[in-house]
């Protein structure tokens, strides 16, 4: 993190400063975030600090624990399920009601293209953003507010763990973008939906085999 300069809203930059390290993967999960570090880091003092993790505990990225402090959150197999269970829900529901339009068709074209090529060139960090971009672009297409800010909370939860495994679903992905994309240019609106509840149900089936498998393997070590 680079120290801040001093601004108008501290706590606004502060919480902005710590979400972007942890959804850049910067602080891996469980890692504590101290108010004495964080004040030293960003080169303001500790009030600002705390009232940004508070916020960040909000929107579940961080956790806070009486006496222990503050850490970033580490999500169990069933959290995922949970998660990614609303996932399904939410993006089918989007698909329904968005606005299809050759402003919206262009943009989601736009971050296929884009994740495409970053997904070639192995770049993990850039083709996630892409994926969320895409996502975030059919929210924004519903004109629904509170969908739009209840989904990106959820995905930038995902986004916590989805750096490690990417190569569970990064290629299949992009191909369900693409029929999604598809569907949605050919204003097939019900294939959309199935598709996209398909392919959030697919992501959940790989990241929670994967994690229940790592919980497995902790159990027999006795971790």
């Amino acid at each position: 993190m680079r120290k801040l300069n001093i601004p108008d809203d501290l706590t606004t930059l502060a919480y902005r400063s710590i979400r972007k390290s942890i959804l850049d993967g910067d602080v891996g999960p469980e890692s504590k975030l101290t108010e004495d570090a964080l004040a030293r880091k960003l080169g303001i003092s500790k009030s600002p600090i705390r009232e940004a993790l508070t916020r960040l505990e909000s929107e579940g990225l961080v956790r806070i624990a009486p006496r222990r402090g503050a850490f970033v959150v580490h999500f169990s197999a069933a959290d995922v399920s949970d998660l990614f269970g609303l996932r399904e829900a939410l993006e089918e529901y989007a698909v329904r009601t968005l606005v299809i339009g050759p402003e919206l068709l262009a943009e989601l074209r736009r971050h296929i293209d884009s994740a495409e090529s970053f997904w070639k060139a192995g770049d993990r960090l850039s083709y996630i953003r892409e994926d969320v971009k895409f996502h975030r672009a059919l929210a924004r297409a519903t004109g629904n507010q509170r969908l739009m800010q209840v989904m990106e909370n959820v995905q930038n939860q995902g986004l916590i763990f989805r750096r490690h495994t990417f190569h569970l679903s990064s290629e299949v992905s992009l191909q369900m973008h693409k029929r999604i994309f598809s569907a949605l240019e050919n204003r097939d609106r019900e294939t959309a939906a199935v598709l996209m509840r398909q392919h959030i149900a697919s992501v959940r089936g790989k990241l929670v085999g994967h994690l229940q498998e790592g919980e497995q393997q902790q159990q027999s070590a006795g971790v």
